[in-house]
């Protein structure tokens, strides 16, 4: 552990601390304002710009703007209810969530067994564990680890705390893989954020363009045959939520194991972008989600045909 670690986590500690001083929603509008000001201004808007003019290239310069403005304001706020999602609970109105589909979630605690969620980086993503865990449906979390442990330990903390029960945590890689692999075979569920790139993916279309994507949850799923049950959180005001849960896909059973493992990868992506589609200021542009100029699989710009 160095010293840099232990500064970084003090400062973070001590933001955590005045966030959560305020009330939830004075704490979602500061976290909104502060990131549609200055978020735009930063170099890592041009990822992006680039991303919007690929993949919506409807949307002409003014129109990506409004979307880069209003995908910062929904991340700060996001950030900054992180520290409240211990009181953010489910509710007809003012903060809190509301949820679709509780059906299915219904139908799984009775059904039992392992199941795989998946979702993307829209909305309030974090809520979808704690109102996973409130309806019987306490799921682990594939996760990328902070590269701080002490912060790492800290998001920890406070995902446990939202959803008060134990969910436990498998890093991406070959170790977290195992212990995925595990918890689906004693009957556990899985929740897994698919909208990142991931170079040793498997090549599937994403806004008709090329876009590695982990095919992990489709061997799984097709390993268990289990449910793979889309889940997005929609912004509907300051700490104001709805959860959407919808039906599981449908699972294929060709016999050919890498065309259905690519088949069900394809339904999670074309998922994902359905819900982009629909509310494009809600997901985080900022990934590098397809190749590169300079990479391996790059198409030269966005639809089927590569046209930029």
């Amino acid at each position: 552990m160095t010293l840099a670690h232990r500064l970084e986590a003090t400062l973070v500690r001590a933001a955590l601390a005045l966030v959560r001083a305020l009330p939830v929603t004075a704490a979602s509008d500061l976290g909104g304002a502060v990131a549609r000001t200055l978020g735009p201004l930063l170099p890592v808007s041009r990822v992006a710009e680039t991303n919007l003019r690929h993949a919506l290239p409807e949307l002409d310069a003014a129109a990506r703007r409004c979307v880069i403005r209003r995908m910062w304001d929904n991340l700060g706020r996001t950030v900054a209810e992180f520290p409240h999602l211990t009181a953010l609970k489910e509710c007809p109105a003012g903060p809190g969530w509301e949820i679709a589909g509780a059906e299915v979630l219904r139908a799984l605690a009775a059904r039992g067994g392992p199941a795989i969620f998946f979702s993307g980086h829209i909305g309030n993503w974090e809520l979808l564990p704690p109102a996973a865990a409130a309806y019987g449906v306490a799921f682990a979390s594939v996760y990328r680890a902070a590269k701080n442990p002490l912060i790492d330990a800290i998001i920890a903390d406070l995902r446990a705390s939202a959803a008060g029960v134990a969910m436990p945590r498998y890093p991406k890689g070959a170790a977290g893989a195992r212990q995925t692999l595990a918890h689906l075979a004693a009957g556990g569920r899985v929740a897994m954020l698919m909208d990142q790139k991931m170079n040793d993916g498997i090549p599937v279309p994403f806004f008709g363009r090329t876009a590695m994507t982990a095919p992990a949850l489709a061997a799984l799923a097709l390993r268990f045959r289990c449910p793979v049950i889309p889940a997005q959180v929609v912004r509907l005001g300051p700490a104001r939520l709805r959860i959407i849960v919808e039906a599981p896909l449908d699972l294929p059973g060709t016999g050919d194991r890498a065309a259905d493992i690519a088949s069900l990868t394809r339904a999670v992506n074309a998922t994902l972008e359905r819900w982009i589609r629909d509310r494009p200021e809600a997901w985080l542009w900022l990934h590098h989600r397809w190749p590169r100029p300079h990479e391996s699989g790059y198409d030269g710009g966005s639809g089927p045909e590569g046209n930029a």
